[in-house]
């Protein structure tokens, strides 16, 4: 039995054909079966809500940079000038939720985590999609949906960015669902959700070049969809830092001698990382379906295990050209690779005969058996590491949470900037960005340097309970070098914090 090609969506699920009337009226007597995804997506917000109430985390580094984009844009000052890298796929979210006031920390995390999580949910529909179309029952597809989903989750790290409401793990999502939609014969959202991902990761713009130039010619009716998608993205990419900063390729720029890129054998470098994020009893089971898909003529699962590694060339690529090429560039792939492992477990399942003539129907059941087995080892020792990384986070958070105790209890922000240059460890200057409302690319992250220059400073330093901020080169018994030398430190009175001014 051969498969259709990715040119023929209509023909890959039934979302994609018209219902017949029979269908439709039966459908309009089950409001649960007309609004089960829409249940579904409801169910994934309020997860990542109640996961994001457990953890009581705060975003990593980037996060707060993104933040800081949205509130100077409305304000005319945005300058992209320093880390974080421009990556205006966060901008769309974060130019927003500016508009809400320090609530847009809380949106923009559940945002990010609402948008990981349902990566499991739409690498589930792909591949429950891909063994449904086998024929046969319909518990094989069902367990090909709930192992992809899970091996999308055990992505190396796949947690961590999650849970530090980064990027990274959201790409994966929006990856998959555009190949989902197309699957369903949405086209429309398949390239719009392109469009998106290539804001986030330049590596999937062949991918959607691939794709506009085929809705060109077998959809013309899209033409206005390929060429605003097209306009849309070298704006946001290119024209928003020219206006900002008139440097077009800050991104590339700011990428260029990270200390994270690969420094010898670039290539096997890149393929290594790559490999390090699935694990192996899950990369074997995707070659082993490339496999079979190849010998049953399945052109759809053939193109997509193309896809993944059309993605590892393009980032070996980027990486020979001077970018970092670190692990969670190459998220996508790993999560393309999960969802083939989940085909091929269900297809195993479904009936091992159709594969070898000279197995019995059932083989497939104890090589699924096997695959799960191998995966639980490293699974609980993913989750435990995972459980201690909250904990670090949870410190983390407390230490941000003070950090921003200390500039209230100070004066405020203003207060501040009127006293000092604000500098203090690179790891917080996104952080304090965000408490001061400056671009992260103005908070001093050079100690040394910094201070070193004849220019009123304030030095803020993380202490293990609390915070110190230290004045330099501001007049003897002036106002702000009284009130700017202080500790923000617990007490037997204020275990949560307090400020206490140290002697001039």
């Amino acid at each position: 039995m051969s498969d259709t090609t990715l040119e023929t969506p209509h023909t890959l699920g039934p979302e994609g054909q018209n219902p017949s009337p029979r269908d439709r009226s039966a459908g309009a007597g089950s409001l649960l079966h007309r609004y089960a995804w829409w249940l579904v997506g409801l169910g994934v917000v309020l997860a990542a809500a109640i996961v994001l109430r457990w953890a009581n985390t705060r975003p990593g580094y980037d996060p707060y940079g993104w933040l800081n984009w949205g509130y100077h844009t409305w304000r005319g000052t945005l300058d992209l000038g320093g880390a974080p890298s421009w990556k205006p796929f966060t901008y769309v979210f974060t130019v927003v939720y500016a508009l809400f006031g320090h609530w847009a920390l809380y949106l923009w995390m559940l945002t990010a985590v609402s948008i990981s999580f349902s990566g499991a949910v739409f690498g589930g529909r792909i591949a429950y999609r891909l063994t449904a179309r086998e024929g046969g029952a319909r518990w094989p597809a069902w367990a090909a949906g709930l192992f992809a989903g899970a091996a999308v989750f055990g992505i190396q790290d796949y947690f961590h960015y999650l849970m530090s409401a980064q990027s990274d793990s959201m790409l994966v999502a929006v990856c998959l669902a555009a190949i989902d939609m197309y699957l369903s014969g949405r086209l429309r959202w398949a390239f719009w959700l392109g469009v998106l991902a290539g804001l986030g990761r330049p590596e999937v713009w062949p991918f959607t070049f691939v794709y506009g130039i085929y809705l060109l010619r077998a959809h013309p009716n899209m033409r206005k969809d390929v060429i605003g998608g097209a306009v849309a993205t070298l704006f946001l990419w290119f024209g928003v830092p020219t206006i900002t900063n008139h440097r077009p390729n800050i991104a590339g720029q700011l990428a260029l001698k990270s200390p994270r890129e690969c420094t010898t054998g670039k290539i096997n470098c890149t393929i290594s990382r790559f490999g390090a994020l699935d694990y192996i009893a899950i990369q074997l089971a995707a070659l082993l379906v490339l496999g079979l898909a190849l010998l049953r003529r399945n052109w759809t699962v053939v193109t997509l295990a193309g896809m993944a590694a059309g993605w590892v060339v393009v980032e070996i690529a980027f990486a020979l050209h001077g970018f970092p090429g670190v692990p969670r560039y190459l998220f996508e792939p790993a999560g393309l690779t999960a969802v083939l492992a989940g085909i091929s477990l269900g297809w195993l399942l479904l009936d091992a005969k159709r594969y070898w003539r000279a197995l019995p129907s059932w083989a497939g059941i104890p090589v699924a058996v096997v695959l799960f087995a191998v995966m639980v080892p490293k699974g609980i020792a993913n989750a435990r590491a995972e459980h201690k990384d909250i904990y670090h986070e949870r410190a983390r958070t407390t230490e941000i949470n003070k950090l921003g105790a200390l500039i209230a209890a100070l004066g405020g922000a203003n207060k501040v900037q009127a006293c000092g240059w604000p500098v203090l460890n690179v790891e917080y200057v996104s952080i304090m960005g965000w408490y001061l409302h400056r671009n992260t690319g103005v908070i001093g992250y050079r100690p040394k340097i910094e201070l070193a220059k004849k220019r009123p400073s304030l030095y803020f330093v993380p202490l293990p309970n609390g915070w110190k901020v230290t004045p330099y080169h501001l007049p003897a018994g002036s106002a702000c070098a009284t009130s700017m030398n202080a500790l923000y430190v617990p007490t037997a009175h204020h275990p949560g914090g307090v400020l206490v001014r140290k002697a001039s």
